[in-house]
């Protein structure tokens, strides 16, 4: 069976996405999904999106770690589904999305779109852990999926991949894990973020989820206020729009690019 394709990129974050409104992809071959996504010998992404036929939506979107692991949620990836749905005839250009962490709303703008997120839940704030023989107070709260932040003074000097698996995989975040962050403040509306990301194991060039959490820690910890500029690895620039509600915050946008790179089909198995 031959599987057409579409490469985009959110930011640098990359993805394979499939018009899967007839359901024949094979989303319960993990082994095959992580095929695909090794960037060596298959086609390489940071994620594997359907975009699926809803009964309480424009269209439902699936999401797969190039682990092959399901994720309720990816921010970036969900942006680029928007763009490409809205081109293929499967949702207006203001649109509804069925997602495992809820109901989306997003608007696709040409290359750029706005995605309204879920609310954000499971705040952990003013907390600290030891990993990678160092202390690292941080922040937490769930944007989709769950995401600890970590403020840190020279953003360039931290080693992701070795700091970023081991909170990943620390004890606080036990059993399912979470997302690393480190952020640097740059002034009160502009900071700069690197990702470390679960399901991918490795730093990614951007993370939609991530760089909303990392918006909305640095909020609540009184370093930025809204919205918030947010400079990713690979130098591009979204804005998180959001309100303070309390103790929480209601309303978010993530607002940025989503890109085509090319088409192809591959063949299944």
């Amino acid at each position: 069976m031959a599987i057409a394709f579409y490469k985009m990129h959110g930011a640098g974050n990359d993805f394979i996405l499939v018009d899967d409104r007839a359901e024949k992809f094979p989303a319960g071959d993990a082994a095959w999904i992580r095929r695909i996504s090794d960037r060596r010998t298959g086609i390489g992404c940071d994620g594997v999106l359907l975009i699926q036929r809803s009964a309480s939506a424009d269209f439902r979107m699936r999401f797969f770690n190039p682990d092959g692991s399901e994720a309720d949620m990816c921010g970036n990836g969900a942006r680029c589904a928007a763009r490409l749905a809205h081109e293929i005839g499967a949702a207006p250009a203001r649109m509804t999305i069925e997602s495992g962490a809820g109901r989306l709303e997003a608007e696709a703008l040409g290359e750029r779109v706005r995605l309204h997120m879920t609310d954000p839940r499971d705040w952990r704030l003013g907390r600290a852990l030891e990993a990678d023989g160092q202390r690292w107070p941080y922040g937490f709260v769930n944007t989709g999926v769950p995401h600890a932040v970590m403020r840190v003074e020279r953003l360039d000097a931290v080693d992701v991949e070795r700091a970023g698996a081991a909170i990943r995989y620390h004890p606080d975040f036990a059993p399912a894990g979470t997302n690393a962050d480190f952020i640097e403040i740059e002034d009160a509306s502009r900071l700069r973020i690197r990702t470390y990301e679960r399901g991918v194991e490795s730093e990614t060039l951007a993370c939609g989820t991530g760089i909303v959490a990392a918006a909305l820690v640095a909020a609540r910890s009184g370093w930025v206020t809204a919205p918030v500029l947010v400079v990713t690895r690979g130098g591009y620039e979204l804005t998180v729009e959001f309100e303070r509600t309390g103790d929480t915050a209601c309303n978010v946008v993530l607002d940025g690019p989503a890109a085509h790179v090319f088409q192809g089909t591959v063949a299944y198995p």
